[in-house]
């Protein structure tokens, strides 16, 4: 129970002796009223918080962090500000698929949408998967759900056919490169000795 004085601690112990001695050597009942809990106000959370952290710096815990002094990785920069960079980080370091806001997954999926449309040997097949994620990122855009707002921008279905089918022919035309051959071993010839 968090006190706001010393008076009000020293009170509650003496009421506390009082009633344990009437109980004890009286043998009165004592009727037990708890006194109602007062809860902390954001400011006493706030003092608090600031009290904690600055016995933690006096103790040395801040000490010798990794990355200390280095601006955090995956903000600022040539990214553009994203207020929740911390969960994009989780799911990309974690490799979460299919998992979290809508925002998130559409943009991972995005980064790896050429290599996705690469490994497709049709163009039907690159059209429909192309209109499948501009439908999704028009109706995550609709915010229907909330969450944190969607940056991914819709594909231009027919640039990226032509993109494909362009990476496609120069994947085709340059020859494969051959595989190559393991080291061969070298035997070795054990002499017997008698």
């Amino acid at each position: 129970m968090a006190e706001t004085s010393d008076g009000d601690a020293i009170r509650a112990a003496l009421r506390y002796r009082l009633d344990r001695f009437r109980r004890e050597e009286l043998g009165e009942d004592v009727d037990e009223e708890p006194e109602p809990r007062r809860r902390a106000t954001d400011a006493e959370r706030a003092l608090a918080a600031e009290v904690a952290v600055q016995q933690a710096m006096r103790r040395g815990d801040f000490e010798d962090l990794p990355g200390m002094g280095k601006p955090l990785p995956g903000i600022g920069g040539d990214r553009p500000h994203d207020p929740d960079w911390w969960l994009r980080r989780k799911i990309e370091r974690e490799q979460l698929r299919g998992l979290g806001p809508a925002a998130y997954t559409l943009r991972t999926e995005d980064a790896g949408l050429d290599a996705r449309l690469d490994e497709l040997a049709r163009e039907a097949d690159v059209r429909a998967v192309l209109e499948d994620f501009n439908h999704r990122v028009v109706e995550a855009r609709r915010q229907l759900l909330g969450g944190p707002p969607v940056i991914t921008q819709p594909r231009d279905v027919d640039a990226e056919v032509a993109a494909w089918a362009e990476r496609r022919t120069s994947r085709l035309a340059r020859p494969p490169e051959p595989e190559p051959t393991p080291p061969r071993r070298q035997r070795r010839i054990r002499i017997r000795r008698r």
